[in-house]
């Protein structure tokens, strides 16, 4: 299977004073255009992938919802697992219930850095936290597996943009 782990673009600050509810937070108008670009650059990067799985919080879902029109993916698909405190090993679980070879997540910080640590090192190893829209792609012919995948690419935001010049 191969597995994309994509973080949220940018998102408005925290302010109780708009969303008491720190899921309804939406991308800033600035996200949306950075990311739309970095989508682009994504496409070029993965081509297509078979499911695209997204964290319901507002700021995931618009992400997610970007990648559908943009890159081309399919239409998200809301997955309470990837929730930004979830456990890791439930997402690895419902990863590993699917039956795509290509699997596209977008979820948030700090759930994105343990479980890449995971993927790559395994139980103990240190978050390796991702840059607001930025991705990284691995892989693995036994499943998702902590400390069984290979690490096919990791781009920052930036580079993404950078590969949607012509």
């Amino acid at each position: 299977m191969d597995l994309i782990l994509v973080r949220h673009a940018i998102a408005a600050d925290r302010d109780l004073l708009r969303w008491l509810d720190d899921s309804q937070r939406p991308l800033t108008s600035d996200g949306v255009k950075r990311f739309e670009r970095a989508a682009v650059g994504l496409r070029r990067v993965q081509g297509s992938v078979d499911l695209l799985l997204s964290s319901p919080f507002v700021r995931a879902w618009q992400t997610a919802q970007i990648l559908h029109e943009i890159a081309g993916w399919p239409a998200p698909i809301p997955c309470p697992e990837l929730e930004p405190m979830n456990d890791v090993h439930l997402v690895i679980d419902h990863c590993n219930r699917q039956e795509a070879k290509v699997v596209a997540l977008v979820s948030h910080e700090p759930l994105l850095g343990d479980l890449a640590a995971v993927l790559l090192a395994g139980e103990s190893a240190p978050p390796q936290p991702l840059k607001k829209g930025g991705a990284v792609g691995f892989s693995s012919d036994q499943g998702v597996i902590a400390g069984g995948m290979t690490l096919r690419w990791w781009l920052t935001p930036k580079v993404l943009r950078m590969l949607a010049l012509p």
